[in-house]
C-alpha cells in the first residue's frame, strides 16, 4: 500500500508539473505556505493586497531583506579620537552638565523657599554656561554634539529653573495666577527662543532677540539683590522680558559691548558705588531698549 501511494504521488507532481510549463519534482522541495499560496493565486488569481499581509509564513523561510541602507554610527567627537582630545571633551560637557544640576539644585532650593540662594545658583549656570562654549573653542573639542547638549542645559536651567525661582520669589507679593502665567511664558518664549537659534544662521555681531542666557541672567539678579518694585511691576517686567526673547529686535553680543569706550563702562561702575539696585534697572532697561533701537536704525540705512 505504501509504494502504490509512493508511485501515485509521483505521478500526481509530474502531471501538475507539465501542467505548469515544465516544473521538475524538486518542487516538492517548496515550503508548504509556499505551496499553499501558490495554489491559492493559480486557483483564484491575484490575491488582495489585505488577504496577503496576514497568511501565515514558515519560520523556516529567511525574512525578506530590506531596501534600507544600514544606520551609520556618528561620533560625538568629530576628528581624532585621541586621549588628550577625549579628556578636553569630557570636561566641556562636565561644564555644561554642571549648569545643568545647579539648576536643579535652584530648582530644590526654591521648593523649600531659599530664593536668594537659588538665585545664586542661577548665577552660577550663567557662569558654566559660558565656560563651557568658551573651553569648546578654546581646545578645539566644539562639536554638533556638544551644541545640543547646551541646548539642553540652557531649557533646564534658563528655561525651567528661572521661571520657578522667580515663581518662588513672587509667592505672597501677587496672585499666584499672574505669576503662574508670567513664569509660564518665559518657559515658553525659552524654548521658542532655543529651538530658533538652534536653526538659524549665526550673526557674529548680534542675536536676535534677548538670548535665554541673558535673561536669566537678569531674573536671577532681581531676585538676588532685591528690586524694591510692586509685585505686579515685576510681573509685567517678566513677561516683557519673556516677549524680548522671541522677538526679532538685535541685542548687541558681549564681545562688541567690551569694545565700548571706558567712559561707559564706568558710568555704571559709579552708580553701583552708590545704588546697586537702581543702576541694575536702569542698565536692564537700556539693553531692552536698545534692541528696537539698533533696529529702527538698521531699517534707516537699509
Amino acid at each position: 500500500m505504501r509504494r502504490s501511494s509512493t508511485f501515485a504521488r509521483q505521478v500526481l507532481l509530474v502531471r501538475v508539473g507539465r501542467r505548469d510549463g515544465g516544473a521538475t519534482p524538486a518542487t516538492d522541495m517548496v515550503a508548504p505556505d509556499q505551496r499553499r499560496t501558490d495554489r491559492q493565486r493559480r486557483r483564484y488569481g491575484r490575491l488582495d493586497p489585505e488577504a496577503e499581509a496576514v497568511l501565515p509564513v514558515s519560520p523556516a523561510l529567511a525574512p525578506a531583506a530590506a531596501d534600507e541602507a544600514p544606520a551609520m554610527s556618528i561620533p560625538l567627537l568629530p576628528g581624532a579620537r585621541t586621549a588628550a582630545r577625549r579628556a578636553k571633551f569630557a570636561l566641556v560637557n562636565a561644564a555644561t552638565l554642571s549648569s545643568l544640576l545647579l539648576g536643579m539644585l535652584a530648582i530644590f532650593l526654591a521648593m523649600r523657599g531659599e530664593v536668594r540662594s537659588a538665585a545664586l545658583c542661577l548665577i552660577a549656570c550663567v557662569v558654566f554656561d559660558g565656560l563651557d562654549g568658551a573651553l569648546a573653542r578654546k581646545l578645539g573639542v566644539a562639536s554638533p554634539f556638544g551644541a545640543q547638549m547646551d541646548s539642553l542645559a540652557d531649557m533646564c536651567s534658563f528655561g525651567i529653573a528661572a521661571p520657578v525661582v522667580v515663581y518662588a520669589s513672587l509667592a505672597g507679593s501677587v496672585r499666584p495666577a499672574a505669576a503662574a502665567v508670567a513664569c509660564a511664558l518665559v518657559a515658553a518664549c525659552a524654548a521658542i527662543r532655543l529651538a530658533r537659534f538652534n536653526v538659524s544662521p549665526k550673526d557674529g555681531r548680534f542675536f536676535c532677540g534677548v538670548p535665554t542666557t541673558m535673561a536669566a541672567a537678569v531674573l536671577a539678579l532681581t531676585v538676588a539683590i532685591g528690586l524694591p518694585v510692586p509685585g505686579l511691576v515685576l510681573v509685567a517686567g517678566v513677561a516683557l522680558l519673556a516677549f524680548a526673547m522671541v522677538s526679532s529686535f538685535p541685542y548687541a553680543k558681549l564681545a562688541r559691548l567690551v569694545k565700548l569706550p571706558a567712559w561707559l563702562w564706568l558710568a555704571p561702575v559709579v552708580g553701583a558705588l552708590i545704588d546697586i539696585r537702581l543702576t541694575f534697572a536702569l542698565v536692564v532697561v537700556g539693553y531692552l531698549v536698545s534692541g528696537p533701537v539698533l533696529w529702527l536704525h538698521q531699517r534707516r540705512t537699509a
